[in-house]
């Protein structure tokens, strides 16, 4: 997924788990971004759809509009 994506991307900025990320996120690595998604789940996007049949074609979030393009396209 991190060759479609980046860890930012997936990274849940508005989730309030963040919360205390946010003052430090120009100095957070990928690295860093992907262990905190790995202790505390709630900090991944949500939900995360890629089209199997073209994987540049992804929504992150739930945005129905977006989410209702990608299926009718």
């Amino acid at each position: 997924m991190a060759s479609i994506v980046t860890m930012d991307e997936l990274f849940s900025w508005r989730s309030p788990s963040a919360k205390q990320y946010r003052e430090n996120k120009d100095n957070l690595t990928n690295s860093d971004l992907l262990d905190l998604m790995m202790n505390e789940p709630r900090l991944i996007r949500r939900p995360i759809t890629i089209r199997i049949d073209d994987t540049s074609r992804h929504v992150l979030g739930g945005k129905l509009a977006d989410l209702e393009a990608l299926s009718l396209e």
